[in-house]
């Protein structure tokens, strides 16, 4: 399963390095910066983190504005209601820094910033009719790659589903990636970070839509992440692995940009529109469930993916494909993901609305095996049900 007809895309241009954030000053003022507009969560504003970002840019006599009020699973009013307060501010100049929802979020402000009307408006693929203002990603977290993404996911509050704005005018223009900025992350957050960039890796590489060079992307953020993600849960201190998982969601990010996502995604996004579930922590969950469905799609590739978690190849593919989906739920219980059913947010009354949502989600048409809305339900009946026996 792969296209050999493809064309891959990286808009933004990625620093990475200890204590890059250093030069953020500077590189503002390479985009003619003259007021920023920083936008962050109140845990990271209080962190010296955003320090170093306003000092560096008092350094190069840059004005700023800090909006430190994103939230998780940033919603489309919240967006909204900012977009509007900082309409006459004459910002020329966008920092994201934080987690998916801060990166997004600013994307969503750049959006408003530059385009008349509501942001539903501007879901769906290229429905932006001008660049954003420029946006510079600061990531804190090893999960979502959204520094180099062309796409921002905001909860909508009418339909309580997830939306994306999908266009190259939302890009950001300039990624600054410094390990040492996640050292202190916490460790439920450094463990559901990096199952969402492990769910981006293998999805792209399962992708109907997959190619040559988001394969390798793919397979070497597999390998990293299954290498680094304990130690950098277990240890958080340790730079090297920080490091390593802060490349594995770079790659995997830039794979999955490429490729769109499959059947994991279409199912954890509806879940966290409903009940504001953290993103990883949902992906964690129902990727060896559908990992597992899908192996019958591309038994080879499901392979690949299982040895570099660590299975040893056995007679047949689909043996050592059957491996990864043991060995994914070891890793999910090993970093302390949540059960599904443990979530107090859950209702199984709500699995026939979720499943519906994941069948119409875009992330079905890439899926590598096709699915109906009742092989949805089942999907997530199976997850709920096997993880009431596993916690027993």
């Amino acid at each position: 399963m792969m296209t050999w007809n493809f064309n891959f895309k990286i808009a933004t241009p990625i620093e990475f390095g200890d204590g890059k954030i250093h030069e953020i000053g500077k590189r503002a003022k390479s985009f003619g910066s003259k007021k920023a507009l920083i936008l962050t969560d109140k845990g990271l504003a209080k962190t010296g983190i955003l320090g170093k970002i306003t000092i560096a840019l008092d350094q190069e006599k840059i004005q700023y504005i800090v909006f430190d009020e994103v939230t998780p699973n940033p919603k489309d009013v919240d967006c909204e209601k900012a977009a509007q307060r900082f309409k006459n501010e004459n910002i020329d100049l966008l920092v994201g820094i934080g987690g998916g929802s801060s990166m997004d979020f600013a994307k969503a402000i750049g959006t408003l910033l530059t385009h008349d009307g509501e942001l539903r408006e501007r879901y769906g693929v290229n429905r932006l009719e001008r660049e954003i203002i420029p946006l510079i990603c600061v990531p804190t977290t090893s999960g979502t790659g959204s520094e180099v993404t062309t796409g921002a996911v905001i909860t909508d509050t009418v339909t309580m589903q997830k939306e994306a704005i999908l266009d190259i005018r939302v890009a950001p223009k300039l990624a600054i990636l410094d390990p040492e900025l996640t050292l202190t992350l916490p460790r439920s957050i450094t463990a559901a970070t990096g199952m969402d960039a492990l769910t981006h890796a293998i999805e792209a590489y399962t992708s109907t839509l997959a190619q040559p060079i988001s394969d390798g992307l793919s397979l070497h953020a597999i390998e990293l992440i299954a290498k680094h993600l304990p130690e950098a849960v277990e240890n958080g201190s340790n730079l090297e692995a920080r490091r390593n998982m802060l490349v594995a969601s770079l790659i995997a990010g830039m794979a999955f940009d490429n490729t769109d996502l499959g059947a994991v995604h279409a199912m954890a996004e509806p879940l966290g529109g409903l009940y504001d579930t953290p993103h990883g922590v949902a992906n964690a969950i129902f990727l060896p469930y559908v990992f597992e469905y899908n192996i019958p799609s591309n038994p080879e590739k499901h392979a690949d993916i299982a040895i570099k978690l660590g299975a040893s190849p056995k007679e047949s593919a689909e043996e050592t494909a059957y491996e990864g989906v043991r060995l994914l739920k070891e890793l999910a219980a090993k970093l302390g993901i949540p059960s599904f059913n443990s979530l107090s947010e859950v209702n199984s009354d709500d699995f026939p609305f979720l499943a519906q949502s994941a069948f119409k989600h875009l992330c079905t048409i890439t899926n590598s095996r096709k699915l109906s809305y009742e092989e949805y339900l089942k999907l997530f009946q199976s997850a709920y049900e096997a993880e009431v026996i596993l916690s027993e």
